[in-house]
């Protein structure tokens, strides 16, 4: 004996083709017993509703039968595995109409807010901020190299010796100290801050 009822009275109850009651079991916002029968009780419901009102699992108003795949341990999973797990399951997603739904909303929420960052003028392009600190560290490497042929004369007169001795001195130890700040280590690593 069956547990609910079957699809077409289900669609029939509800004045809609069993067509679409079939649709809505395979996205999901409609749940059918084991035996492939449908609760009665959920005649009448909003599972129809394709917005993100009916199928919004924090909508208390929302279809009960629309559940989370993700359930209360959180999402665990990374980008990369999920587009790997896709791949293997040939592009099929696991998740339930809601879920994607609202994976969709976040992904668009965080594209949004990388928009507004950047118009706002709080997100620089990475190129443009390497482009201005190498033309920083350039000018200052150009002004370490120019400073020697500015102050040697000066430090010789105070000093009353060969300007051009004092200038070569400096020139000596000014490269010897920018050639020992070199290049940096390590890279420099970009981390946002949320």
């Amino acid at each position: 004996m069956k547990q609910g009822i079957s699809i077409r009275e289900f669609a029939r109850r509800e004045g809609v083709s069993d067509t679409l009651v079939r649709k809505a079991l395979k996205l999901n916002r409609l749940k059918a017993f084991g035996d492939g029968s449908i609760d009665p009780g959920l005649a009448g419901s909003n599972w129809r509703e394709g917005n993100a009102k009916g199928a919004n699992p924090a909508n208390p108003n929302a279809n009960p039968t629309v559940r989370s795949s993700q359930g209360d341990e959180g999402d665990s999973e990374t980008l990369e595995e999920e587009a790997a797990r896709l791949l293997e399951s040939g592009g099929v997603a696991t998740h339930d109409y809601a879920e994607a739904l609202r994976r969709k909303e976040n992904y668009l929420a965080l594209l949004r807010q990388l928009e507004y960052e950047q118009k706002s003028g709080s997100l620089v392009d990475l190129e443009v901020a390497e482009k201005i600190l190498f033309e920083q560290a350039r000018a200052s490497r150009d002004a370490w190299l120019n400073w020697p042929t500015r102050v040697g004369p000066l430090l010789a007169a105070d000093l009353g010796l060969e300007a051009d001795r004092v200038v070569g001195a400096l020139t000596e130890y000014v490269h010897k100290h920018i050639s020992q700040l070199g290049t940096p280590e390590d890279e420099v690593e970009f981390v946002s801050e949320s």
